[in-house]
């Protein structure tokens, strides 16, 4: 489903974001990397850039800000959850055990979001689509494919998701620790424990962007100064490898099977 031309369900991730120290030179990366095409936007967005692929917003880069003296936000990507209703799915975010990072807030025209984070700590976005509904090309090369959390609890939190968004979970069939959540009977993310992350990490969400050839993406990566957390590797799905941009912000790459 490389074109998509519809609003996405609840609980789907629909958008994936950026905020950088250094928006310039982010922007310069995934250009050179992923062949994205962006700059930065209106004042009224405080510069935000939606990145294009083949003339399709695939991604958003932001300078980092910190409003009202709070603390720089980290050089993390950040997915973002489709909703019908922002007001009404951040309620539930609470009352399913979640924290609320920035309130609901329109954008302009485009429609209206929200931050959170979930009882294990992962951070994560919610867009209620206006005239923007989010990620218009997925699943090809230069473009996001798949989005994964990573928890310290799988049962707590799939709980969450389940009572926040609607989404339902179940084993991926014949992989070890390993589950699926999916939506109106699709997988639309994966969940794995925090176990097979290095020592020390938090919950988080892990974005996913497909490529034509991972060790020559991991190589153009290496010379333009980001960093290698894991090695190019087979797995069920395809070949991936798991990447930090060089401001430090984490994501993965992989070439999928052939379906």
């Amino acid at each position: 489903m490389p074109e998509v031309t519809t609003p996405y369900s609840t609980g789907i991730p629909c958008w994936v974001d950026l905020m950088a120290k250094d928006q310039q030179a982010a922007l310069d990366f995934y250009r050179d990397l992923l062949g994205w095409q962006g700059r930065p936007g209106p004042a009224e967005f405080g510069g935000y850039a939606v990145c294009e692929l083949n003339g399709k917003a695939v991604a958003g880069i932001a300078p980092a800000m910190a409003p009202g003296g709070m603390p720089e936000p980290p050089t993390a990507w950040t997915t973002y959850l489709a909703s019908t209703d922002a007001r009404a799915t951040q309620d539930a975010i609470v009352a399913a055990g979640g924290t609320v990072v920035v309130p609901v807030v329109d954008v302009g025209n485009l429609g209206r979001m929200l931050v959170a984070s979930d009882p294990q700590g992962a951070v994560f976005g919610v867009w209620q689509p206006g005239e923007f509904f989010g990620a218009q090309t997925v699943g090809e090369a230069g473009a996001l494919v798949w989005n994964e959390l990573h928890t310290s609890d799988v049962q707590a939190a799939t709980a969450f998701y389940g009572n926040a968004f609607g989404t339902a979970v179940e084993p991926l069939e014949g992989a070890d620790s390993y589950w699926q959540l999916r939506v109106g009977g699709r997988a639309v993310g994966g969940v794995t424990p925090l176990a097979g992350d290095a020592p020390g990490a938090s919950a988080h969400w892990l974005t996913y962007f497909a490529v034509d050839d991972v060790d020559s993406t991991v190589d153009a990566l290496v010379k333009s100064n980001g960093t290698v957390l894991k090695s190019p590797f087979d797995m069920r799905a395809g070949r991936m490898a798991v990447v930090a941009d060089p401001q430090g912000a984490q994501f993965a790459v992989i070439t999928p099977n052939p379906m």
